[in-house]
């Protein structure tokens, strides 16, 4: 049998600009968690990493170009945060009005290579009617940072995953998926092996990066400043990846 826990951190203070973030998240993990061991996996929301490196935009300080005013206008949306959300894009995938919200959606393929909405451009938790928070431009690198960091301090192996929270194609609601990763395969694979019948497998990839962040949404939510949260029991022989790992590549694009 295997059992694994997943439990939320607690002791994370509100961060800001500037705050040594792999500082804050090792004192709490010492003092709720009594350490990091090998194997554990950690999960961080984007919006800590965001803050921590003053990822903040003022609307005010923005002004919105001729396509942002006109996508603006097909989509009931405030022209300045359309400008930073296609700053934050290297390409519009899709937009449309959504009667039920009563404003449109822009799906966006943000720089990194993530594609979700409005480039995971953030209004909400973010200090002020007017202040957006952005993603990071590499969240592979934030991810590498902070294992590198946390790594030297509790010197052990372990996985740590940066989440964020995606709707998906064809499904209702959303879940947390990996956007960066460090220690840790973010995709594994089981091409070559055999299933429980002897049959080959031919195209079996866990996006285990995905699994992990989605399983740490049961025990976080958007109030309960748990921006953290431990995961233990899962094991992987695989070398470590990254996030990026999990992009499909735009030649694969089932939906042209």
């Amino acid at each position: 049998m295997t059992a694994v826990s997943i439990f939320s951190i607690p002791g994370v203070p509100d961060i800001t600009s500037g705050d040594d973030l792999a500082r804050i998240l090792g004192d709490a993990i010492h003092s709720h968690a009594g350490g990091i061991a090998q194997n554990d996996i950690l999960v961080v929301a984007q919006k800590v990493v965001s803050k921590a490196e003053g990822l903040f935009v003022d609307l005010d300080e923005v002004a919105p170009s001729a396509e942002a005013k006109e996508l603006a206008d097909q989509l009931g949306k405030d022209a300045r945060y359309v400008e930073v959300v296609l700053r934050q894009s290297s390409r519009v995938v899709k937009h449309f009005w959504h009667p039920s919200q009563k404003e449109g959606t822009l799906i966006c393929e943000h720089v990194s290579g993530h594609i979700s909405a409005n480039a995971g451009v953030d209004r909400s938790n973010v200090g002020g009617e007017n202040r957006v928070l952005l993603l990071p431009r590499d969240p592979d690198a934030c991810a590498r940072r902070l294992h590198q960091s946390l790594q030297a301090r509790f010197a052990c192996a372990f996985g740590l995953v940066i989440s964020d929270t995606f709707g998906r194609p064809w499904r209702l609601g959303q879940v947390n998926v990996a956007i960066g990763a460090a220690g840790l395969p973010a995709l594994r694979t089981e091409i070559g092996n055999l299933d429980a019948h002897g049959r080959e497998l031919s195209v079996t990839e866990p996006a285990f990066g995905d699994e992990i962040a989605a399983a740490s949404g049961l025990v976080i939510g958007k109030a309960s400043r748990t921006p953290l949260v431990m995961i233990r029991g899962l094991h992987w022989h695989e070398k470590p990846g990254c996030a990026g790992d999990l992009l499909r590549n735009q030649s694969e694009d089932m939906f042209k």
